[in-house]
């Protein structure tokens, strides 16, 4: 069946004619007449048999269902146009694979291993994108996901990588001459937004004594309390895998106990089971499970 879709020239012109509120300026921007641009409207216009613009003079104005319209043609066409130059930038001889993943995993844990990976499989380029939540993988456009379990994966299939385990760590400069037992509840405390209760559970659980457990700067991600750790802003809770090379530098110290729950799991999450073919999600797929048993081998 014949899809019921305006034409490229009619969508591109009624683009730029909405974000400019001008038919001339439009044209100006496609290399167009005004008179040209004023026709694919109207033939788009025909096409919906809805009316788009309101004409003032020698400027434009979108109606209601032209604002909505605009919207959607606009993200469209974004979307079709990064796609076109993603698959232009592509090798002719290699593989390509688009990653979804969390923006701290990607660039505390998995992104300084990539290069023995790059230099065993050159024909495999990895694409990663950030992804703070859990989605729909299939149909996403994305051929794994690396997140948390969560039952949104359901139907999908997962592979714990490694557990998150909760650590205080602070600039060794904050505990010089403190005793750390009692230099906790006086040190400030950093805290990721979106887990603001971690440190009154931590007190809870390593039986330590925290006035105001709430007290304290919020960040977004663990990646930003972790610099602000490093900047000798206060202490911050964060996951042990993401600080164990700057701690064995001594840039950061952890002379508190880890948190004794674990709150939550990172895994691979993939649309189809791992075969034994040598297809490159296959290849990655083995090769970060490996990375991950060498760092965590009880798991």
């Amino acid at each position: 069946m014949r899809r019921k879709i305006p034409s490229n020239s009619a969508l591109m012109a009624f683009e730029a004619s909405a974000r400019h509120g001008s038919f001339a300026r439009a044209a100006d921007e496609l290399a167009l007449t005004e008179g040209a641009i004023s026709r694919q409207i109207g033939r788009l216009e025909a096409f919906l048999g809805v009316t788009l613009f309101e004409r003032v003079g020698n400027r434009v104005r979108l109606l209601p269902n032209g604002e909505r319209y605009a919207a959607q043609v606009r993200e469209t066409l974004d979307r079709l146009e990064r796609d076109s130059q993603y698959l232009m930038g592509q090798p002719s001889d290699g593989a390509s694979l688009d990653i979804a993943i969390l923006p701290t995993f990607a660039t505390r844990w998995l992104i300084p291993r990539l290069k023995p990976f790059q230099e065993r499989h050159p024909h495999i380029t990895l694409h990663l994108a950030e992804r703070m939540e859990p989605f729909v993988l299939t149909g996403s456009g994305f051929d794994a996901a690396i997140h948390f379990e969560h039952p949104a994966w359901t139907g999908m299939r997962t592979h714990r990588l490694l557990h998150e385990v909760l650590v205080p760590v602070c600039h060794p400069a904050l505990i010089r001459g403190r005793d750390p037992a009692t230099a906790l509840d006086a040190l400030p405390r950093l805290h990721r937004r979106q887990n603001p209760d971690a440190w009154h559970r931590y007190a809870e659980e390593a039986g330590v004594v925290l006035t105001h457990p709430a007290v304290g700067a919020r960040y977004d991600l663990h990646s930003m309390q972790i610099e602000a750790a490093l900047a000798g802003l206060g202490v911050a809770l964060v996951p042990r895998l993401y600080i164990e090379s700057v701690l064995a530098e001594g840039r950061l110290v952890a002379p508190w106990p880890d948190g004794e729950s674990i709150s939550k799991t990172f895994c691979l999450i993939l649309p189809e089971p791992i075969r034994l073919s040598e297809g490159p999600i296959q290849v990655f797929a083995n090769w970060l499970l490996e990375e991950a048993r060498s760092s965590n081998p009880t798991l």
